[in-house]
């Protein structure tokens, strides 16, 4: 059966009862067009199984998908097939499994809390971009907020022991931040930013005094990984994977998780629950002498 009617129906189903975003729709739009393209290309049923998804993502993964992009293609996906049975586009006895183990591997890499430590490590603050550097990395981990948050904050968003931080859609939430971060961040501004003007200025500028992008953050944090022999694929976002997912290992409930990332939606942060559990089978089939 041909996707295209499905799809039409199912975008004017969200745009029309579920109060999506435009921005959202059009996402959505553009992830099941894709998903159209590759199973007629595949050959495959047009409502397939786990392995037929994880060969999609597997596919989106070498076109470059970055492991947040990967995620809300797997929602998508998962929110579509839910459409389709629901509307009889295929049998009520169909169904499909997200929990495979191979297809959450493939969402975003986790660093242990030895890897972080290590990548911590490697910014030596006796120089003005080892001590900013250090910085950024202690305060993405320590408060698992995203790039573009950090990369807007000014010196006033800045507590004894939290942050503000600005949101998607200009939403604004306050994060406790660690000690060590409050520490690093304050060596930072003591001995490398005494020229600044006022309180809202940048709290992260580059050498020459300009608030620090994306772009930066990104290449020094691959500069670290590399530094410290991560052999991960590593970026910012994996240091808000990790905040997320080591909080989640130590007991920590999911809707303070919610609160902390900015997450709209508590089944974008139930993601973290998959890949906690993936590491407990991984030690699982590791460690115990009967697995």
């Amino acid at each position: 059966m041909d996707l295209e009617l499905p799809i039409r129906d199912f975008i004017s189903y969200i745009a029309s009862e579920k109060g999506l975003s435009l921005n959202t729709i059009e996402a959505y739009s553009r992830d099941l067009k894709k998903w159209r393209s590759f199973v007629e290309k595949r050959g495959f049923s047009h409502c397939a199984g786990s392995n037929e998804v994880t060969a999609f993502l597997e596919e989106l993964t070498k076109e470059g998908y970055a492991s947040s992009s990967l995620y809300r293609t797997l929602v998508t996906l998962k929110v579509f097939f839910r459409f389709l049975k629901r509307e009889r586009y295929v049998e009520a006895g169909e169904s499909i499994f997200f929990d495979s183990p191979k297809l959450w591997q493939l969402i975003p890499e986790v660093l242990s809390s030895e890897e972080v430590e290590r990548l911590l490590e490697e910014p030596k603050a006796d120089s003005e971009l080892g001590a900013r550097d250090r910085a950024i990395l202690e305060m993405l981990y320590a408060t698992g907020m995203r790039v573009s948050e950090l990369c807007q904050m000014n010196l006033t968003d800045v507590g004894e022991d939290f942050v503000r931080v600005k949101g998607k859609g200009g939403k604004e939430r306050v994060v406790p931040i660690a000690k060590k971060a409050i520490e690093s961040l304050d060596r930072y501004l003591a001995y490398h930013r005494k020229r600044r003007r006022s309180d809202r200025d940048p709290l992260f500028v580059t050498k020459r005094g300009k608030r620090i992008d994306r772009q930066t953050v990104w290449e020094r944090v691959k500069f670290y990984g590399k530094k410290a022999g991560i052999e991960k694929t590593i970026s910012p976002h994996t240091l808000r994977h990790s905040f997320a997912t080591h909080l989640l290992e130590n007991g920590a409930d999911l809707r303070v998780i919610q609160e902390m990332l900015g997450h709209a939606d508590i089944s974008t942060t139930d993601r973290y629950t998959h890949l906690s559990n993936q590491r407990l089978y991984e030690a699982f089939d590791a460690f115990h002498p009967r697995p």
